[in-house]
């Protein structure tokens, strides 16, 4: 069982370059319209899988980008028993992909942006390192943090524009009335 960590700010350059790698998938979602969350997932310093959010391609409210990765490493690595293997993910973990964590024996996490609403890393739960559960992951957190939260942040941005551009004036549905 991996011995659960205080959630740290210390990064390798190994973490980072995947971290990188995280960011480019996040920055694929992007252009599908999906909320830009990247994650990969490395065992023995090599990527077995990534993935990015596909809710809204799927129209799967569990198609997160964290348990779309570990679904595949399963496969890649032939056991639904991800033992030995770090979990990237710019976004911490909510709950849901918390339990996957745990369930599926990830040895370590690493994320970018904490969620103050929805974190089950350590910002609102700690279920990935809950002594009271079977399996404990290790956490490392805020790495490339800035860059993390930027992507997300300009993604909600563009979200309340567009929004706001787009939304009809009761007395005036054809739009004739905007200047």
């Amino acid at each position: 069982m991996a011995r659960p960590l205080s959630p740290s700010l210390e990064a390798d350059e190994f973490d980072r370059s995947m971290m990188e790698r995280a960011l480019d998938l996040a920055r694929q979602a992007v252009n599908l319209g999906e909320v830009p969350v990247g994650s990969v997932i490395v065992h023995d310093r090599r990527i077995v899988s990534q993935a990015f959010n596909l809710r809204e391609t799927l129209q799967d409210p569990t198609a997160h980008a964290e348990r779309l990765a570990i679904t595949l490493a399963g496969r890649a690595l032939g056991s639904w028993r991800l033992e030995g293997c770090t979990l990237y993910v710019t976004l911490e973990p909510c709950p849901m992909c918390a339990g996957a964590i745990v369930q599926s024996r990830i040895a370590r996490v690493v994320y970018g942006a904490s969620d103050p609403k929805a974190g089950a890393c350590a910002s609102l739960y700690r279920l990935v390192s809950d002594p009271r559960l079977n399996h404990r992951a290790s956490i490392t957190a805020g790495v490339m943090e800035k860059e993390c939260g930027e992507i997300l942040s300009l993604f909600f941005q563009d979200r309340r524009v567009s929004s706001k551009l787009n939304r009809v004036d009761p007395g005036d549905p054809e739009g004739c009335l905007s200047g």
